[in-house]
């Protein structure tokens, strides 16, 4: 207690110093701490503009510009008349991406791709997820009322058709094409990291619940020639799967059932069950239900292999819990949470063996493995 006491008393003699006007315009007059306090007064600022960025990266995807950048350095005169933008605002749209890295002067007036605009060039996923941000911006436009649950709908409440749907989800296609071309155009990044991870060359068959319409599925497939895989999902979702494991060419190896797999019962024979970015999208209870259902489907000698952005990843807490965190908050569901709390609800639903396997993009994905406890189920 005594040492807990004497933090305590630390950090607030800390927060009181470094809330002191007179601190801070000492700090800018000594070479170590106006170091250190130009990057905190960086930081500050960064948080009140994020915003503003987020708007500048916007615009360059609506306007293509990283496309046309991509083909060649060009001109801001030339830019200016093909994108149909007064010159000035082009030159302005133009220094703000450049000091976030996104295009940079190449001299005499051309521009290129900068370093974030060349990586976000090769992501098309990630071109997809800016533009479908304009429904979190409206969401979070009032955060105060989000967080009191004033709210009683919302924009991503309503993209994401299954969110608070209540008793069976008799979805049709419309309803659930949009969110499934969005979670597909990101699973092939996903499941590279997956797949290196925890490599599937000694199961046989793989059931991947809540698979949409089939990319990670497929991806596996396409890696372990021997695999054969399933997709469960809604059955609008499902036929989607379906339809793609027969354009890629897998024949009988892929194939889709539909169903909800909060109300029906699994299918059964798979020695390996997948969970890919699922049970963040739901909260505790139907995810222990979830969790329930699978040990119910997966055999003595199975895996239950789960795969998602993890709280407590270092170097990735403003994404998981500040991003994710506000995200599924509006989203009407859902948590980011630790591989511990994830722990805990396995071995709740009769899993243990757990094990933590590390991806090269833990950022992106995280993945976790449990087998099928010994008692009774």
């Amino acid at each position: 207690m005594a040492g807990r006491s004497w933090v305590a008393s630390l950090r607030r003699w800390r927060d009181r110093l470094l809330a002191d006007p007179a601190f801070q315009r000492r700090s800018l007059r000594v070479p170590f701490a106006r170091w250190v306090a130009r990057r905190r007064m960086r930081a500050l600022f960064d948080l009140c503009s994020g915003f503003v960025y987020s708007q500048v990266l916007l615009a360059c995807i609506r306007l293509e510009l990283f496309e046309r950048l991509a083909r060649s350095p060009q001109g801001a005169e030339s830019l200016a008349e093909d994108l149909d933008v007064p010159r000035a605002s082009l030159d302005r749209l133009l220094e703000a991406a450049g000091s976030l890295r996104l295009v940079e002067h190449r001299g005499h007036g051309v521009f290129g791709l900068g370093p974030l605009g060349a990586a976000l060039q090769g992501n098309p996923a990630v071109a997809m997820m800016i533009e479908h941000h304009h429904a979190l911006y409206a969401d979070l436009a009032d955060p105060v009322a989000l967080l009191r649950g004033e709210r009683q709908t919302t924009e991503l409440g309503r993209f994401w058709a299954y969110s608070r749907h209540a008793g069976p989800m008799p979805l049709e296609t419309g309803n659930t094409k949009a969110y499934s071309e969005l979670m597909a155009a990101s699973q092939g990044m996903i499941a590279d990291q997956v797949l290196q991870a925890c490599p599937m060359r000694r199961y046989r068959r793989l059931l991947d619940v809540g698979g949409g319409v089939g990319a990670f599925a497929a991806a596996a497939m396409g890696r372990h020639v021997d695999l054969q895989a399933c997709v469960f999902d809604l059955p609008s979702v499902a036929e989607q799967a379906r339809v793609r494991f027969e354009r890629a060419g897998f024949g009988e190896r892929g194939s889709a059932v539909g169903g909800s797999f909060l109300d029906d019962d699994l299918p059964t024979g798979y020695d390996l069950i997948s969970l890919v970015r699922v049970l963040h999208d739901h909260d505790d209870d139907a995810v222990l239900k979830l969790l329930r259902a699978v040990r119910r489907a997966i055999p003595s000698d199975g895996t239950l292999l789960i795969a998602e952005p993890m709280l407590g990843t270092r170097g990735a807490e403003p994404v998981t819990a500040a991003y994710f965190g506000f995200y599924l908050m509006a989203m009407g569901q859902g948590r980011a949470r630790s591989p511990a709390v994830i722990g805990q609800l396995l071995r709740e639903a009769g899993f243990d063996r757990l094990e933590v396997h590390r991806t090269q993009a833990p950022l992106l994905v995280r993945v976790l493995t449990a087998r099928p406890a010994v008692q009774a189920r």
